[in-house]
């Protein structure tokens, strides 16, 4: 079953300068599906328009058959979507456990359980919960980031380059977790310029370049494609 879908999306950061043109890509329920390319490509901008931070100037952004193209990100997170954008995805200034309660801003009810589910999840930040987000690592800081956005217990977790900077050590955790996550129903859409990576997990990939749909099919099918391995994976 799909559970969300973005389709013919255009967008960009002015009403005059388009970045995607015609993107499509769906997600099926409980699946990765990971979006690779260049620089530039518009990876980063289809997540933001998919959350609402961009209003796209043709096609639609559905959730469960139902229209939220339209809706402002705090209306998209109420319906169950979640968003770690690249940067600026921790509040330096809070503690851990601060920076999990902030991510339950919309929850009127006695979300304790979920904070302790994330620090299972995450053992490193429940060891750590009273310390400052800005004296964490840069891996850690990226496990905040996911865990406060798993603090709404949404349908589909939306991340942006969640290796980005990180060390190879670091990158291989964060991505045991991004599967640990994804085990527990979690659709993932992952834009992440370490490509190999990301297809090996990914059920489904979407290639883009110069903001439009160049090739799409199961990770493993595009991890075996040649054209694939010698524009995207290094050879």
């Amino acid at each position: 079953m799909i559970i969300l879908e973005a389709k013919d999306i255009t967008a960009g950061y002015t009403t005059e300068v388009n970045i995607l043109y015609n993107v499509s890509i769906h997600v099926k329920s409980g699946k990765i599906v990971s979006v690779i390319g260049p620089n530039g490509a518009g990876k980063s901008t289809l997540l933001k328009t998919i959350f609402g931070i961009l209003k796209p100037t043709s096609g639609s952004v559905t959730l469960k058959d139902e229209d939220i193209t339209a809706l402002k990100p705090d209306k998209v997170a109420k319906k169950g979507i979640s968003y770690v954008p690249q940067v600026d995805n921790v509040f330096p200034s809070l503690t851990i456990q601060e920076n999990l309660e902030m991510g339950a801003f919309i929850r009127s009810d006695d979300f304790s359980q979920r904070i302790d589910e994330i620090f299972e999840l995450f053992p490193v930040l429940g060891e750590r919960r009273k310390q400052k987000a800005g004296q964490l690592s840069g891996g850690q800081r990226q496990m905040v980031a996911m865990g406060r956005a798993l603090m709404l217990d949404p349908q589909v977790l939306l991340l942006d380059e969640p290796s980005a900077g990180l060390s190879p050590i670091l990158v291989a955790s964060i991505f045991e977790k991004i599967i640990e996550i994804n085990k527990t129903g979690v659709a993932m859409i992952i834009v992440e310029q370490n490509a190999r990576e990301a297809l090996k997990m990914a059920d489904h990939g979407y290639v883009l370049a110069m903001g439009k749909n160049v090739l799409d099919d199961t990770g493993e099918s595009l991890l075996a494609n040649e054209e694939v391995g010698r524009l995207y994976l290094g050879g």
